[in-house]
């Protein structure tokens, strides 16, 4: 089975529940196990909180309004993709650094959750038009009533 959907979102912090909602309605239909659809959702919502958050006036100078939420379900494996349209990750290398914090700090731990959450993490700036990019993939697993298997 393979399930595809993309979301374009307001820079809004209501957008992040919605996205994360979205994702587990999808998983739990799919017949996802619950402990993976959490944290993929965990995973998510730091992804979309990093893009409201930071993704803000572009490298062009102009607010960026929207961010883009896409999310794969193939087969054995599930792959989300956050992108946004601000200024990216300062480093200027196309790939982000991931510094570890303090366990009790209020800011700066979304990006080692997600890479705690996830099975492989690929964070980093759009080539060329600006912006950041945080994709993360996780394997499935699957309930034992799951109708929509293939077996």
């Amino acid at each position: 089975m393979s399930i595809w959907w993309s979301l374009h979102l307001r820079r809004e912090a209501a957008s992040v529940p919605l996205a994360r909602r979205l994702l587990l309605g999808t998983m739990e239909s799919a017949g996802v196990d619950p402990d993976i659809s959490y944290d993929l959702s965990v995973a998510l919502s730091e992804a979309c909180a990093n893009a409201v958050e930071h993704g803000g006036d572009s490298v062009r100078g102009e607010p960026a309004e929207a961010y883009r939420v896409t999310a794969y379900l193939d087969g054995e494996k599930c792959r989300i993709e956050v992108a946004d349209s601000g200024p990216g990750f300062p480093s200027g290398r196309g790939r982000a650094p991931v510094r570890p914090v303090h366990s009790d700090a209020e800011h700066g731990r979304g990006l080692c959750l997600i890479q705690e959450l996830a099975d492989h993490v690929h964070i980093g700036n759009k080539p060329g038009r600006g912006g950041a990019v945080v994709s993360f993939d996780k394997m499935l697993k699957w309930r034992e009533d799951t109708p929509l298997v293939a077996t």
